[in-house]
């Protein structure tokens, strides 16, 4: 009775430890994917939001800069929209969980419409996403 008894309680504990700890982040290649998704989304569809509007340009082909200042700097051009910021805040909560703690600047001297921005967003996503799936060497 008693060893039995010994087993139900740790099994309860267990249990409530397990219920009481955070759930498991998604792994970047799943964030990745969301954001490629979506990207496609808006590509695909009839009416980009906001296709328009001007934002900063990224230089995703600059070999420079890692791609943690790359993506903070995606990051930051996309917060800059204003109108239609709801529909591009999937996008963006993806590309800050990617970034980190990484900081960066962004120069506003050169900037591009949003429906060119979108296609080297997803792009410099879709290449970080093969790189991700390809073991290591």
């Amino acid at each position: 009775m008693v060893p039995s008894l010994k087993a139900a309680f740790a099994l309860l504990s267990l249990l409530q430890l397990a219920s009481s700890s955070p759930l498991a982040a998604p792994p970047p290649k799943q964030k990745l994917f969301e954001i490629i998704r979506h990207i496609h989304l808006y590509l695909s569809g009839a009416q980009m939001p906001c296709s328009d509007t001007r934002v900063a340009q990224v230089v995703f082909t600059d070999h420079k800069l890692s791609e943690q200042v790359l993506l903070c700097q995606a990051v930051k051009a996309l917060s800059r929209v204003s109108r239609c910021k709801k529909d591009y805040e999937p996008i963006i909560s993806n590309l800050q969980s990617l970034q980190g703690k990484e900081t960066c600047s962004l120069s506003h001297d050169n900037e591009i419409y949003l429906r060119h921005f979108l296609p080297a967003l997803g792009n410099f996503t879709q290449g970080l996403f093969r790189r991700l799936g390809t073991p290591a060497a």
